[in-house]
């Protein structure tokens, strides 16, 4: 499709910034989803063509983490393999089932983890420990990595800060290794959901590929943030976008 140069601008600045700010906290497909509405792409073609795009940053961004040693493929197994299945499935029942009731209530569970998030404290002898393997942890991670990789197939506004903060509260991990589980898994999650819908014929590959190098670019500027700073500096990050996210997505569900 042919987009005007400021439309492409906007796209562009709008993927690096959402880039940036999913590597840290989560909640970037809440600026770029928007912005795809508005360059007149049908709805469902925009979380296809915003998948595309966010698989690049997202690859980036748990790249990132993973290179400095703070996301361990091996231990997180059982939550890759049920996030892949059940962003698959999540995908393929977008295309059956209105999420407009769901939108209704997305902004309250939004809410909860920003104040999760300002008000638990981890103690600093336990930041860096991965909790120990046993039935119970492989339980939660099937858990987790089934509803949220469902949830990021299905509608997708706030995956990242979901798996943070469920991270924070499942395992009390520190924030720090939390954002770094919580990329990788978003990573897992959107790759999976974008082959579900290439299958289903709803991604603008030119648009998408566009918006993706810039994600790129700002995930990879957001992580390094996030690790040279570290938890210090992603508490109140994470803490401001999530209720920024809490207010836009109430405001669009009860107000308009």
């Amino acid at each position: 499709m042919n987009l005007s140069p400021s439309i492409l601008g906007v796209l562009i600045l709008t993927a690096f910034a959402a880039g940036y700010i999913d590597a840290i906290a989560g909640g970037g497909g809440l600026l770029t989803v928007p912005v795809l509405l508005s360059s007149g792409l049908p709805p469902h073609v925009v979380l296809g063509t915003n998948k595309l795009a966010s698989t690049f940053g997202t690859c980036m961004a748990s790249y990132t983490f993973y290179k400095r040693q703070l996301f361990s493929p091996t231990f997180w197994k059982l939550s890759v393999i049920s996030t892949a299945v059940g962003a698959i499935i999540g995908t393929i029942m977008v295309s059956f089932i209105d999420a407009k009731n769901l939108n209704k209530i997305l902004p309250i569970f939004i809410g909860f983890s920003a104040l999760y998030a300002l008000f638990n404290r981890m103690k600093a002898e336990d930041s860096n420990q991965l909790p120990e393997i046993n039935s119970t942890l492989k339980n939660k991670q099937i858990s987790q990595g089934m509803i949220l990789g469902f949830y990021d197939g299905f509608a997708g506004p706030g995956t990242g800060a979901f798996w943070t903060v469920s991270n924070l509260f499942l395992y009390r991990l520190n924030i720090l290794l939390a954002s770094g589980v919580a990329r990788s898994m978003n990573f897992i999650s959107n790759i999976f959901s974008l082959i579900a819908f290439i299958y289903l014929g709803y991604v603008n590959f030119a648009v998408g590929l566009l918006m993706g190098v810039f994600l790129m670019l700002g995930s990879y500027t957001g992580a390094r943030s996030a690790i040279k700073y570290g938890n210090k500096f992603i508490r109140p990050v994470f803490t401001v976008v999530v209720s920024c996210m809490a207010i836009k997505l109430a405001f669009d569900a009860w107000a308009l």
